[in-house]
């Protein structure tokens, strides 16, 4: 399968479906990543595409897109439409992860409500979780057991990033097992990481 994961912030896409998109990777799926922003309000811009080139690299993925927007500055318009859509009709992706609508940050909501335009003809889409997005009740989990330690390696190449979670004493590691041992109780396991369905169409043969 072609598998698109789509997000406002280099590390956003990690926190919320990097275990995921590990596992898809590594049974032999393509991985493509759209990141809309560059990140510099959370750090030089420059480190923030290494890293996230890097991340790329870790998870094996085939494509790393960029949108070309500002931190801070994305916004619900055709602009943004369109460019998702680009990527879309380069990509045809059968499934495709967005930031979760409800959201305090300007541009994870921005990115999720132009993605709903934007993947209106894909056949399954699905919601991610990062530590912004509020009222999340998932109803699909990914077993992330025998990845999580990669997922932990992961968000550590996001190594500006590692610090940043506005809440003392904590590190984004801590806060990424700490979720995916509550979805994982959620969805009985020890580790995992939970969606929410836009789309889901299954067939049945």
């Amino acid at each position: 399968m072609n598998i698109l994961a789509i997000g406002s912030h280099p590390d956003d896409i990690e926190f919320g479906c990097g275990g995921t998109l590990l596992k898809y990777s590594g049974t032999g799926h393509a991985v493509s990543l759209l990141v809309l922003t560059d990140g510099s309000y959370g750090a030089d811009p420059q480190v923030r595409r290494l890293e996230q080139e890097g991340s790329a690299r870790f998870i094996g993925a085939k494509n790393l897109y960029w949108g070309g927007f500002r931190d801070t500055e994305l916004v619900d318009n055709r602009q943004l439409i369109l460019k998702i859509e680009e990527v879309i009709a380069s990509v045809h992706p059968d499934i495709v992860f967005l930031n979760y609508p409800d959201d305090v940050h300007q541009d994870h909501r921005a990115a999720a409500e132009a993605g709903i335009s934007a993947t209106r003809y894909v056949r399954e889409v699905l919601f991610f979780e990062v530590p912004t997005t509020q009222h999340f009740g998932p109803d699909i989990f990914v077993d992330i057991q025998e990845v999580l330690e990669k997922k932990l390696a992961l968000l550590k190449v996001h190594l500006s990033q590692v610090d940043r979670t506005k809440v003392e004493s904590l590190t984004i590691l801590e806060s990424v097992q700490s979720c995916a041992n509550f979805r994982g109780y959620q969805g009985r396991v020890k580790y995992a990481e939970g969606f929410k369905a836009l789309r889901l169409l299954r067939e049945i043969k």
